[in-house]
């Protein structure tokens, strides 16, 4: 870890230092700042690194910091939060003892007050001057980050350039919402340590949101009113009602067969999840990936806010079949949102679970029983709207049990009639005959107890 800040920065990179950074959200609100009770640490630190007290006064004599982190109370928009900052022009922004203190502090203070926490983080990682007394700052900080996670408070990290190292694999991935700073270098490998021929883009905010481990990367203009709204949808929030159903937005009759009730869910012109969840939210806040390398376009993940304020957060299936990584982030959303108590809202729309080759390979089916096991697990109650297609489990898993409602343009079925068909070696002119005997219209789903109710 060097301890000098590169002399030479990414002049297309925006580098505020730590109280910039703080200043840009709270704004006129204020910045109450916190410390830690003092616990200096032995000449030249833990290992007697010679000279590295001297790159500690440097440091400091250039920031005007004591260490790599700034934390304490502010105002972002209308909420109140702990924030904590890193000042990267302090030997890196890396995190050594005194760090450690500041980053506990920080969390115990949030987890004390039942504060949000908002991390800030620009980091190399680890000092190397520390040795294992540095390395094990980040066993501190998870520790703190699950105790905070334990008790139902979010945590927000806004990642800045650079972060790497194990900053970001604790307080910057490991955070419920990951926001990042166009530009950003961003990832475990500094960009001293990685393989000469590494793709530069991988180490990039807007490669890290391509691998779906970023949620957004947001401009600096925007990043204090993005803030606000993640503050109000994650809350913490006293017991919120279940979500309100979405209306239904065609004019579709309820099918006479069962063949048109499935011509009317193929219907191109079918209204889908985007117009639903337009027209349902005042605001949408997106969550993206699975956190392990995938997304799926197919399916839409985040938190809503609804004109009168109600936070609800949304699973919704866009009509295509629904890949692994599409579960994953679902499971994600569900299990997210019951840890904050914030109620979910599920839109079903899918012929099915992909089934191609790389699905299998990339985990289609514990990906799926992961989705039905968050479901199942959920303590804040679960509604879902059938919008379109339900194509067997690759849509059940989505699905609340006791509390599904359906559309007029909808069907479910334990497999699609045309596949039925083919798999009980009926002729093509038989699929129809087929959707009648498996009552998949809406009518018949209320009939038999799935559906609650039809939506109008």
């Amino acid at each position: 870890m060097p301890d000098e800040a590169p002399t030479q920065p990414d002049e297309a990179a925006f580098r505020p230092t730590a109280r910039e950074m703080i200043a840009l959200l709270t704004g006129t609100a204020g910045f109450t700042e916190h410390r830690p009770p003092a616990r200096p640490l032995p000449p030249d630190g833990p290992l007697g690194w010679a000279g590295y007290d001297a790159a500690r006064e440097r440091a400091g004599a250039r920031t005007g910091e004591e260490e790599s982190v700034v934390y304490g109370t502010g105002v972002v928009g209308d909420r109140a939060c702990v924030l904590l900052s890193f000042e990267f022009g302090f030997l890196g922004g890396s995190l050594g003892r005194l760090a450690g203190d500041r980053l506990a502090a920080a969390y115990e203070l949030a987890l004390t007050r039942r504060l949000p926490l908002l991390a800030l983080v620009a980091t190399g990682g680890s000092r190397m001057q520390e040795g294992m007394v540095a390395l094990t700052q980040l066993q501190r900080v998870a520790a703190a980050a699950t105790r905070l996670r334990a008790a139902g408070l979010p945590q927000i990290a806004v990642v800045r350039d650079p972060t790497t190292g194990g900053g970001w694999a604790t307080v910057g991935a490991g955070a419920d919402v990951v926001l990042a700073l166009p530009g950003a270098q961003v990832g475990f490998a500094g960009s001293r340590v990685r393989p000469p021929d590494a793709d530069p883009h991988a180490y990039s905010a807007e490669g890290q949101f391509a691998a779906g481990q970023v949620d957004a990367v947001v401009p600096p203009g925007e990043l204090a009113a993005t803030v606000t709204r993640w503050l109000r949808a994650l809350g913490p929030h006293d017991a919120l009602p279940a979500a309100p159903l979405p209306r239904a937005l065609s004019a579709a009759r309820l099918p006479e067969t069962g063949r048109e009730a499935v011509a009317q869910a193929r219907d191109p012109r079918r209204p889908r999840a985007e117009a639903y969840l337009a027209d349902h939210f005042a605001v949408r806040l997106p969550l993206h990936g699975d956190r392990c390398g995938g997304t799926d376009p197919g399916l839409l993940c985040g938190f809503g806010l609804r004109a009168d304020g109600l936070p609800v957060a949304y699973v919704a299936q866009c009509g295509t079949p629904t890949r692994p990584a599409g579960y994953r982030a679902a499971a994600r959303t569900i299990r997210l949102a019951d840890r904050l108590g914030v109620p979910v809202l599920t839109l079903v729309d899918t012929p099915g679970a992909a089934n191609d080759a790389e699905a299998e390979r990339t985990g289609a089916g514990a990906a799926i029983a992961d989705t039905f096991a968050a479901i199942a697990a959920a303590r804040v109650p679960v509604t879902t709207l059938v919008i379109g297609e339900g194509g067997s489990g690759g849509a059940l898993a989505l699905a609340a049990p006791d509390n599904t409602h359906v559309t007029a343009d909808s069907y479910f079925s334990v497999i699609a009639p045309d596949l039925a068909a083919a798999i009980l070696k009926r002729p093509p002119t038989e699929t129809g005959a087929t959707a009648d005997q498996l009552r998949l219209r809406p009518q018949d789903l209320l009939d038999l107890g799935f559906a609650r109710s039809i939506v109008g």
